[in-house]
């Protein structure tokens, strides 16, 4: 049902569009004037961060070592053109995502899960090449978080007794003979994130466009807690969500 409604909302965008275009000149001519209007949408990116440093420190410690093929990151924003300057325009931007990897050993699980997210004001400006065709530069300075999530028990099926029996005993960090029952540490990381970007936007319909780039995340001045609760010294300095990003984009609004 879903799928059919939005075949048939996308359709009537489309009908719409044809129907306006013919009372336009031929060819437009709006890449030509000052841009303006605004827009929001879908906008997800695959960042590539450097987990080497991560993953030595996991493989040694009987963990099973993240992926390097990169983090889907789900994020949204929008924008307006401010008509104090042509062409620029600004928004807010931001995203997140993760990726983890799990083994067991010695009938002990271990998890580790890597999430990187950010957010912050955009400021672009952009140049027209051809009609509906425009090229983007600027980028997102904001705030961002690296955080990693250690989880370790003995496996196997939990179940409503036995969780209500750990609760009255309090029996949830080990057992007296030396085995883990569950353990969860989250190593959290808070920096300021500076994101250049560059993208090309096609906006096939009046109200519809599409967008795909390339950006670099830089996160610095790092910032470290262990459960949200205490300091975390001694994290390397290569431990973050710095990387290179492919861009993507479905807008909505006015183009």
């Amino acid at each position: 049902m879903l799928k059919r409604l939005l075949f048939l909302l996308l359709f009537a965008g489309v009908l719409a569009e044809a129907t306006w275009a013919q009372e336009e000149p031929i060819p437009p001519r709006r890449s030509r004037a000052m841009k303006v209007g605004l827009f929001a949408g879908y906008t997800p990116g695959l960042l590539f961060v450097n987990t080497d440093p991560i993953n030595s420190m996991i493989t040694a410690n009987n963990g099973a070592a993240l992926t390097n093929g990169g983090i889907y990151l789900n994020g949204g924003g929008g924008a307006i053109y401010i008509m104090i300057l042509p062409n620029l325009r600004v928004g807010f931007a931001g995203a997140s995502g993760s990726t983890s990897e799990s083994n067991v050993l010695n009938n002990v699980r271990r998890d580790t899960e890597l999430s990187v997210g950010y957010a912050g004001p955009t400021f672009e400006y952009v140049v027209p090449i051809v009609d509906r065709l425009d090229l983007s530069m600027g980028g997102l300075i904001g705030w961002g978080n690296t955080t990693i999530t250690l989880k370790q028990d003995l496996g196997g099926a939990k179940t409503w007794a036995d969780e209500w029996a750990r609760f009255g005993s309090g029996n949830y960090e080990g057992r007296a003979d030396g085995q883990v029952v569950d353990i969860t540490r989250t190593m959290s990381g808070s920096f300021l994130v500076l994101l250049p970007s560059v993208n090309l936007e096609y906006a096939p319909l009046s109200w519809l466009a599409f967008r795909v780039g390339v950006s670099y995340s830089a996160m610095v001045a790092a910032s470290w807690t262990l459960d949200g609760k205490y300091d975390l010294n001694g994290v390397p300095s290569d431990v973050n969500g710095s990387g290179f990003m492919i861009n993507g984009g479905i807008l909505l609004g006015t183009f």
